[in-house]
């Protein structure tokens, strides 16, 4: 078979969409999709949400790719190129989670500074048993930070670092996580925007490599009730036009050493708390995963290095100085959810919020925090919609899409329990 070109975007629920296109595609590009897609909830059920045009007759949206952008996929003779959205006038959709980033990204710029960003993924793999019921992956030797044979029995994860590698990602890390059979995977720090392409390609070719030996990887938030639940890290930082890490107070960091950027953004973050959940933890197992004393950025509160706490300020300085945010997972769209954690840290660094105390309770047993995010998806939407400031630095647009198809979502799922919540959507995630 001749080359060919896998073009995709990410939609408003983090499914990977696209086309297989000829090898004549092999440059700067584009392709027609049906911007109803964005009115399409995970049951096929076609919804007349805002700005998908379904009742306006589905008309065409168009992604657009660069030819610098296409990269050799982990298919045979397959490249893939990931693009912006552009609705049928030719302007730039503003429902494109892409351009919602890219959004971010340009903000901080007026500051001078350039976010550098590095994203942290759980999950889980399952197989099916022998009447099709997906149960957890046997790797009954698995331990945290496990490796080899007993973590990985079929090592499908050695295929996926060959991939990553062939596919020119740099890994920081793949490990076992707390739970069996529970991983992680690591990309190294990159432009933001390079940074969410690179893992939002991972995960897709990380699924799809597992599924080859058998093993359905879902990143969904809480896949088996009783285990711990997989979330989506976002650590971040700024470059500033000298190439210098700008949150960086110098070689020391720890929360003795934030300077006045480093703490306006943990003050927004604090602030925007309960707001950002309904985008960066936007389904209902998100809620089965956000308790109080689950190391999942429950609590409105920061700290230094705590496992427990929501924002995590690094104890290193220079030039690998971060903040860490820990209340998303991979239930959420990558460029969405980094593009609201950036947004969040924005409005707290320009209005000069306040700095809380940090968080001198355990976690466990202990806190300082009173509140924490919502319940469930619902409220969690409720308290989205009222904080319009963040709304709005996000997209107006976007924000009014994803309310109306996550109350829907709850009305879909508020009823299902265990084994039919999970199945409504692991294929997806």
């Amino acid at each position: 078979m001749n080359d060919r070109l896998r073009a995709m975007f990410c939609d408003h629920l983090a499914i990977m969409r696209g086309k297989y296109l000829p090898a004549s595609k092999i440059g700067d590009g584009g392709s027609r999709f049906c911007q109803s897609v964005f009115g399409t909830h995970y049951d096929r059920d076609l919804l007349n949400s805002p700005g998908s045009k379904t009742y306006e007759g589905l008309p065409d949206m168009e992604l657009r790719w660069r030819k610098a952008d296409i990269r050799d996929g982990w298919e045979p003779n397959t490249k893939v190129v990931l693009g912006d959205l552009f609705d049928q006038n030719g302007a730039p959709l503003s429902l494109c989670p892409r351009g919602i980033l890219r959004k971010a990204v340009d903000d901080w710029a007026t500051h001078g500074l350039s976010p550098k960003v590095g994203i942290e993924l759980e999950a889980y793999a399952m197989q099916a048993d022998d009447d099709g019921r997906l149960i957890p992956y046997d790797a009954p030797g698995g331990v945290v930070y496990g490796t080899g044979p007993f973590a990985d029995p079929l090592r499908f994860n050695d295929r996926i670092w060959q991939a990553a590698e062939d596919m020119g990602f740099r890994l920081e890390m793949i490990t076992a996580e707390f739970d069996t059979p529970q991983f992680e995977y690591t990309l190294q720090f990159d432009d933001a925007l390079k940074a969410v392409d690179d893992i939002v390609l991972f995960k897709q070719m990380a699924r799809e490599i597992a599924l080859e030996f058998g093993v359905v990887l879902t990143f969904m938030p809480k896949p088996i009730p009783e285990a711990g639940g997989s979330g989506m890290h976002i650590n971040f930082s700024f470059v500033d036009k000298k190439g210098n890490n700008a949150i960086a107070s110098g070689e020391t960091g720890g929360p003795d050493n934030m300077n006045d950027l480093a703490r306006g953004c943990v003050a927004g973050l604090v602030h925007h708390h309960q707001g950002l959940a309904g985008l960066i933890a936007p389904t209902a197992p998100s809620y089965m995963r956000l308790q109080p004393g689950s190391l999942s950025g429950y609590w409105q509160n920061w700290g230094g290095d705590h496992r427990n706490v929501t924002t995590r300020v690094s104890g290193e300085g220079g030039a690998k100085a971060r903040l860490e945010h820990r209340m998303a997972d991979a239930s959420a769209n990558p460029y969405v959810a980094v593009a609201a954690v950036l947004q969040a840290a924005r409005l707290g660094f320009e209005n000069k919020h306040d700095l809380p105390p940090m968080e001198t309770g355990d976690g466990f047993e202990r806190n300082d925090a009173r509140v924490g995010t919502a319940l469930n998806l619902k409220k969690a939407i409720e308290h989205l919609a009222a904080d319009q400031i963040l709304a709005e630095a996000v997209g107006t647009d976007f924000v009014a899409n994803h309310i109306y198809m996550k109350e829907k979502e709850f009305r879909k799922t508020k009823n299902l329990e265990a084994d039919a919540l999970r199945d409504f959507y692991i294929w997806f995630l």
